[in-house]
C-alpha cells in the first residue's frame, strides 16, 4: 500500500488538529504540508511501531517543533494581537497535550507517544492546560440545534465551562433573531436543522452581523475538510464526547481575536 494510501483516512484530522493548535486554517495546513514533503522525501519516516495515525501526528510534531514554530507569530495587521498574546501565556506542549486527547480522541499512552513524553507528563500537561484555558474565558454562548437532547447536553456542558447560554435556536431564522436580541460571544452550531435550513446559512447570517467565533457540530466532518474551499476551523463530531466540546469550546475562545468578555456580575 502506497504511503499516500496509508495515510489518506488520517489527513483530514491531522488538518482539522493543525488548524486549531494554531488557531488558523493557512498555517496549520502549512505545517501538516512541510510534514507531508518530509514523509515524501524520504527526511521522515512513519515509525514501525506504532499506528499509522499516531505514527503520522508523530512527524507533524517532529516537524513542527524542530521549525520552532510554536515561538513564531503569523503576521497580522494587529487584529490578532490578543489571539497571540494569549497563545504566548499557555505552554505549547500543554496546549498539543490537552487538544490530542481531547478534541482527537488520542489515549494519554497514544498522546505520549506522538510527543515523547511519558504518561505522566502528559497527564500533567493536560491539567496545566484545562486550568490555564479555563481562566481566560466566561462569555455568552448561542446554541444553534434541533435536537433538544442533544441541545441540553450542549448546554449543559457550556454552563459547566462557566459560560451562559443566552439562547437555543432550532432553525435559521430562530438563530439570527437570538442574535438580534443577544450578542454572543461564541456560536455552537448543527448544520442540517429543524425546518430543513442550514445551519452553515445561520452563520454567514451572523457573521456578517457580528465577528463570533464558531464551531460546527455535523455527524461527517469528512464532508467540510475537503481542502477546496476555506473550512470552519472547528468541528466537533457528532455523536461527540463531552471532553470534545470542552477542547473546541477552549481552543475557539483562546485563538479569536475579538473576545466578548461577560460581564462581571
Amino acid at each position: 500500500m502506497s504511503l499516500l494510501a496509508r495515510l489518506a483516512p488520517h489527513l483530514p484530522y491531522v488538518r482539522r488538529y493543525a488548524r486549531a493548535l494554531t488557531g488558523d486554517q493557512t498555517t496549520g495546513d502549512h505545517y501538516v504540508r512541510v510534514a507531508l514533503e518530509a514523509l515524501a522525501a524520504g527526511e521522515k519516516v512513519l515509525e514501525a511501531g506504532l499506528t499509522p495515525r499516531v505514527a503520522l501526528y508523530h512527524v507533524f510534531h517532529t516537524i513542527w517543533c524542530s521549525t520552532g514554530a510554536q515561538l513564531e507569530s503569523p503576521a497580522t495587521d494587529g487584529a490578532d494581537d490578543d489571539a497571540n498574546s494569549r497563545l504566548m501565556r499557555i505552554a505549547p506542549r500543554s496546549r498539543q497535550a490537552f487538544l490530542l486527547t481531547a478534541l482527537e480522541g488520542f489515549t494519554p499512552s497514544e498522546t505520549a507517544q506522538i510527543l515523547g513524553a511519558s504518561f505522566d507528563e502528559v497527564g500533567a500537561l493536560i491539567a496545566e492546560a484545562q486550568s490555564e484555558i479555563d481562566a481566560e474565558l466566561a462569555t455568552d454562548v448561542l446554541i444553534i440545534e434541533d435536537e433538544p437532547v442533544i441541545a441540553a447536553d450542549i448546554e449543559a456542558l457550556v454552563k459547566e465551562l462557566g459560560h451562559t447560554v443566552v439562547d437555543i435556536a432550532a432553525t435559521r431564522t430562530e438563530a439570527v433573531d437570538a442574535v438580534s436580541r443577544n450578542r454572543p460571544g461564541l456560536v455552537l452550531a448543527d448544520i442540517q436543522l429543524a425546518d430543513g435550513s442550514s445551519g452553515i446559512d445561520a452563520v454567514k447570517d451572523i457573521l456578517a452581523e457580528l465577528d463570533v467565533p464558531v464551531i460546527f457540530i455535523t455527524a461527517f466532518p469528512e464532508r467540510l475538510l475537503t481542502g477546496e474551499r476555506p473550512e470552519p476551523t472547528f468541528l466537533i463530531t457528532k455523536p461527540f464526547q463531552p471532553e470534545t466540546v470542552k477542547a473546541a469550546i477552549g481552543q475557539a475562545l483562546f485563538f479569536h481575536p475579538r473576545r466578548k468578555a461577560k460581564a462581571a456580575a
